[in-house]
């Protein structure tokens, strides 16, 4: 990871020392300058030592294997591009490269490895860091925002790979923007990974019928071959049940022991959640070893439960214990949301909360 302007910027420079208190994700609205967000597209600390041999794939499931054969065939013809430059021979047009998808798309359920397998490609692909680009999708569209399209394309048109995690589109107008961006890269020679829970072609299913949203992405889904992924969610496979919820005054002593922790009442972190776009969610855990959660109950909208989805995988990433009080993870959202067109997100966040309760318990018991 880069430690490039890394420093909490705003209200959160200078963190609490120890001896003042916990810490309070509620006070921290970092601002993200955009050296940062280019500089930092590589994968997050928990998937820093992924490579495809450390993927452990279900002797159940051959699609897993199957997967990492087809994605360590695929770096190693990224690898026959020419060292130093931009251009791959793979994709030069005066090369006359095979017709068909320039990109590989892991599809499968959540907790099968697509996030590992998607790291160990970046790590495999012989080029420097500097070449190959590694970020969730709502990191890469705020990229966008942050320098504009066109600087976007000239930023990422010299890399040989761009890796796209967590695959999503929560509105029509996002689904023009990646289209328009994928083409233009795949026009100067990027190759393209990506993963989701969701078939490129069934992307928005449910959400979004819109005649030209629909017309979009069958131009995105042309840029990808699709890999299946299948198997059950490696986070719990042979481990206890997560531990229950506990009381507000044990939440509240953690905090209070364990130096970088942070304290927030649970409605005050969501609504501050709110003020806070969510590609900063990152900047907002620097520093952050332990959040600690009093009041957890379920979440009233569906605007702060996707929200909360992208805290939920930023902690994840790093690896940050969550020690909660309240309803379980699994309670938070309701049975509306979870048959709903972002019932998968919704799965994936519980799955990863109580993975990280999980990791709590060692804050907690001796």
């Amino acid at each position: 990871m880069s430690t490039t302007n890394t420093e909490p910027q705003g209200p959160i420079a200078g963190a609490t020392d120890a001896g003042e208190g916990p810490l309070a994700l509620t006070a921290r609205a970092p601002h993200v300058p955009a050296d940062r967000l280019v500089a930092e597209m590589v994968p997050p600390p928990r998937f820093g030592t992924a490579r495809f041999d450390t993927y452990i794939p279900d002797p159940d499931q051959p699609s897993q294997t199957d997967a990492v054969k087809a994605l360590a065939d695929f770096a190693t013809r990224l690898g026959d591009a020419s060292p130093g430059t931009g251009r791959k021979r793979w994709f030069r047009r005066e090369s006359r490269p095979a017709a068909g998808p320039r990109g590989v798309y892991l599809d499968g359920g959540y907790g099968v490895g697509k996030t590992h397998l998607l790291a160990s490609l970046w790590h495999a692909t012989p080029a420097a860091p500097e070449q190959k680009a590694f970020g969730t999708f709502v990191e890469l569209t705020n990229l966008v925002g942050a320098l504009g399209f066109q600087q976007t394309v000239r930023t990422l048109g010299d890399h040989r790979l761009l890796c796209i995690d967590e695959f999503e589109l929560d509105d029509p107008g996002d689904t023009v923007l990646v289209s328009s961006l994928l083409s233009k890269l795949v026009e100067s020679g990027v190759a393209l990974a990506a993963t989701s829970n969701t078939l490129p072609g069934k992307l928005g299913e449910g959400r979004f019928a819109a005649a030209d949203f629909l017309r979009e992405i069958q131009g995105l889904s042309a840029h990808f071959r699709t890999l299946r992924i299948d198997g059950e969610d490696y986070r719990h496979r042979g481990l206890p049940e997560a531990p229950p919820p506990r009381t507000d005054e044990q939440v509240t002593a953690v905090a209070h022991g364990v130096p970088g922790a942070s304290l927030d009442h649970f409605p005050d972190l969501l609504a501050h959640l709110s003020t806070v776009h969510p590609s900063r969610y990152g900047a907002m855990c620097d520093g952050i070893e332990a959040v600690c959660l009093t009041g957890v109950e379920p979440v009233p909208d569906q605007s702060t439960a996707l929200r909360l989805v992208v805290l939920a995988d930023r902690l994840y990433d790093r690896e940050v214990p969550v020690l909660a009080s309240g309803v379980p993870f699994g309670d938070l959202f309701s049975a509306e949301m979870l048959q709903g067109g972002y019932r998968k997100k919704y799965f994936r966040a519980i799955s990863r909360l109580t993975a990280l309760a999980r990791d709590a318990k060692r804050l907690i018991e001796p």
